[in-house]
């Protein structure tokens, strides 16, 4: 059985969220499921207490020496680890890991004003098909093992976009499925009214127009790496109380992307 691959983001989640109850319950079906989250706004939060300045460019967290050192600690310790304890609280198996574990993820940098930020991403996802195999969700941080531009060839951690991970790791794994948890109920026109089904032209139209822009920018993207290996792509409003469930069980709304 093929996995779905499910990216999730701190903005999902709140007190009434569902989304670990959902991915407990799929485990149970027998469902083999890979979650990648996020985290900026935690990462941000930290950032802000720390007084240490952000910025994005193209929706990409800016990253520099200081910042790596947060967002490595908060993504793949703090945000990490609380997900997968709480997978385990509620009777589930997981396994938490970012992108550098295993050589899981390996980025390059081309593009110096996003520092630490890494682009260009390659997987090696059998520890991922391992733990798959012995009834493990992982649950991974978008941390990467990486090459900066001009820097001698010397690898480093590199920060990723979760977003562009959960693409680049569903084509890997050859997903069933990838599905984005956002905050949104899907892609929306320039009348702010859901679109249903984009071809892979359209979608690159809406990001050419600017329709697409921002965190949205980045999910159509990643969406755009995975769909010639991955048989369905999907961008779902992840408020909805058991949005997943209703995914896969064919009762959500939002925005299917195909070739």
């Amino acid at each position: 059985m093929k996995p779905i691959v499910i990216k999730i983001g701190g903005s999902t989640f709140g007190k009434s969220d569902t989304t670990i109850e959902d991915l407990v319950t799929l485990q149970k079906r027998g469902l083999p499921t890979v979650v990648v989250h996020g985290g900026a706004n935690t990462v941000t939060d930290w950032l802000s207490r720390l007084n240490i300045p952000t910025s994005f460019v193209r929706g990409l967290r800016v990253t520099d020496f200081e910042s790596l050192k947060v967002v490595t600690a908060i993504l793949a310790g703090l945000v990490n680890k609380e997900l997968v304890a709480d997978i385990w609280k509620l009777g589930g198996k997981a396994v938490g890991l970012s992108g550098a574990d295993g050589g899981l993820i390996e980025a390059k940098n081309r593009t110096p004003e996003l520092g630490y930020t890494g682009e260009h991403l390659q997987v090696d996802s059998s520890l991922l098909k391992t733990l798959l195999k012995a009834g493990y969700i992982p649950v991974i941080a978008p941390i990467s093992l990486g090459r900066l531009e001009n820097s001698n060839n010397n690898m480093s951690l590199l920060n990723v976009n979760g977003d562009t991970a959960a693409g680049a790791i569903a084509a890997s794994l050859g997903a069933e499925k990838l599905i984005f948890l956002t905050d949104v109920p899907g892609i929306c026109d320039s009348s702010k009214q859901l679109v249903r089904k984009l071809t892979a032209e359209g979608a690159r139209e809406m990001i050419a127009s600017g329709v697409a822009s921002g965190g949205m920018n980045a999910k159509v993207e990643a969406c755009l790496i995975a769909i010639d290996k991955v048989a369905v792509t999907r961008i779902i409003d992840g408020r909805v109380p058991h949005a997943l469930i209703n995914e896969i069980d064919g009762k959500a709304d939002g925005t299917t992307i195909t070739k």
